[in-house]
């Protein structure tokens, strides 16, 4: 009997503190790094840049690790101290994480610059160029990987695309030859590769380009790697109009399996400032790409939606360079986007930035406002969102930039006060109301999606989850998703 007393006061107990739960608030969490390097900036200070000087990020989880690869960018970049020291710049930087949080540096993938690509942008360059190598993709073929890579001369077309190959994602690496390799009479620019394989037919797809000429599509040979036509440089399947001024770049092609949708995401404008990231899907490969409004990416109208761009949070000085993205899964089927940051007001050191990417009822991937910092997934109630928001509408830079070869002009290197996408404090009130007119709320907790009005607007299906403020050091409430525009809307609870 005295057990069964028990068991009805403990259950009673169990029903008194579900009924009375209180409302989620944020709760304080330190970040896991801080975002400014510059005591960690000096060459031999490399095995602690994990998180830092990441530019042109490509990742992918093999076995027990996400690798992640990238170019040798570096701030305060000083060759002269890097020899002294035996600190080998230029070949292409590798990372390593379990977490996705916390990264170890493994040092620089080739012991040199591959002679073959150094010869041909030196011979059509007029000797310039070919000091670092850009933008690898990292893709397994059966019990190998393929490491993909570009040489290039700043501002020209002159440029390579090679492959190498290793038993291991840390290697050695064996180069295997040339992949495309253009110069001042072609189209095309042979930069930025990213592959996807057709889960359908086994076909091989590199997408590449830049600026000049756009975006290609080449198909592959499966088991070289290599072009299935020697010779091939594809067809185009992006564009900008002024595409000698309006930075266009960074192809980054992704499938998704249960949507049956294959992904292109693009990067526009200068990568020290308003860098920003673009995406259009298609059922093929190849393409053609649509953008949101069902238009053509091999169009001359710039595209969207428009996913990421140079943002400002209160109590932080803001981020810059935000895109040349890598989009890839976990084991478990999640979505992650990487890509730089530059931290503001100067732009130049880089930061590493992981954040979750959904998709949209529709279809559309969106991105997390803040950098991910393993957060363990959570559902919300209304009540939950009930306090103080900070929120953004991510719009496409306005002001007119004076720019060569799609970069910016030295001296021009810092944002100007329109170019920023700055946060709006939302006061979500109990009963559905945004505090002093501003709008309306609704909270749909079976699908955990928020609609919005604000300042008359109706913003729909934005998606909620728990996520790390970055910039208040809390664990929080987030919401993503984009407009009727095709823009992205974000928003983080910070009281």
């Amino acid at each position: 009997m005295r057990n069964l007393f028990c068991l009805t006061a403990g259950l009673a107990s169990l029903f008194l503190v579900s009924c009375s739960q209180s409302a989620f608030v944020p709760t304080a969490s330190p970040n896991p790094w801080s975002d400014d390097y510059h005591h960690v900036s000096a060459m031999e200070d490399y095995r602690q840049w994990g998180t830092y000087n990441v530019h042109d990020p490509s990742c992918r989880k093999i076995g027990d690790y996400y690798y992640m690869y990238s170019t040798d960018a570096i701030y305060r970049e000083n060759r002269k101290q890097a020899e002294e020291k035996g600190v080998p710049l230029g070949y292409i930087q590798m990372r390593r994480s379990k977490d996705l949080v916390h990264w170890e540096f493994l040092g620089w993938v080739f012991p040199e610059i591959p002679r073959e690509a150094v010869e041909w942008v030196h011979a059509h360059a007029g000797g310039q160029g070919a000091t670092n190598i850009w933008a690898p993709y990292i893709v397994p073929y059966k019990d190998r990987y393929r490491l993909y890579f570009s040489v290039s001369a700043f501002g020209r077309k002159t440029s390579y695309i090679g492959l190498a190959e290793s038993a291991s994602p840390e290697g050695p690496w064996k180069q295997m030859g040339c992949v495309v390799r253009t110069d001042e009479t072609t189209a095309m620019n042979a930069i930025d590769p990213s592959v996807v394989v057709d889960p359908a037919n086994g076909k091989w797809w590199l997408h590449y380009g830049s600026f000049f000429g756009g975006l290609y599509c080449l198909e592959l040979n499966p088991s070289t790697g290599l072009p299935l036509v020697e010779g091939d440089k594809g067809h185009l399947i992006a564009r900008r109009a002024n595409y000698r001024k309006d930075n266009l770049e960074a192809p980054e092609i992704i499938y998704h399996p249960e949507l049956k949708q294959y992904y292109l995401f693009t990067s526009y404008d200068p990568l020290m400032t308003t860098y920003n990231v673009r995406v259009g899907r298609s059922d093929k490969a190849e393409g053609p790409f649509t953008d949101f409004f069902g238009k053509q990416l091999k169009d001359t109208t710039n595209n969207f939606p428009i996913l990421t761009a140079p943002y400002r949070f209160d109590n932080h000085p803001g981020w810059a360079g935000t895109a040349h993205c890598s989009v890839f899964t976990t084991d478990d089927g999640r979505f992650f986007m990487a890509h730089q940051g530059r931290l503001s007001p100067h732009n130049l050191m880089m930061d590493l930035h992981v954040r979750q990417v959904f998709f949209t009822d529709d279809g559309w991937p969106v991105v997390s406002p803040e950098r991910y910092a393993g957060t363990q997934p959570r559902r919300f109630r209304a009540a939950d969102l009930v306090g103080e928001w900070e929120v953004i509408r991510v719009q496409e830079p306005l002001y007119e930039r004076r720019l060569e070869a799609g970069q910016i002009l030295w001296g021009e290197g810092e944002l100007k006060e329109e170019e920023w996408n700055r946060s709006r404090k939302l006061q979500f009130a109990k009963g559905g109301e945004l505090a002093n007119g501003a709008g309306s709320w609704a909270f749909v907790e079976d699908k955990q999606g928020l609609t919005l009005t604000l300042d008359g607007e109706p913003i729909d299906n934005l998606i909620v989850f728990a996520g790390h403020d970055w910039e208040n050091e809390q664990e929080t409430v987030l919401f993503t998703g984009l407009d009727a525009r095709g823009r992205s809307v974000w928003g983080k609870r910070v009281k």
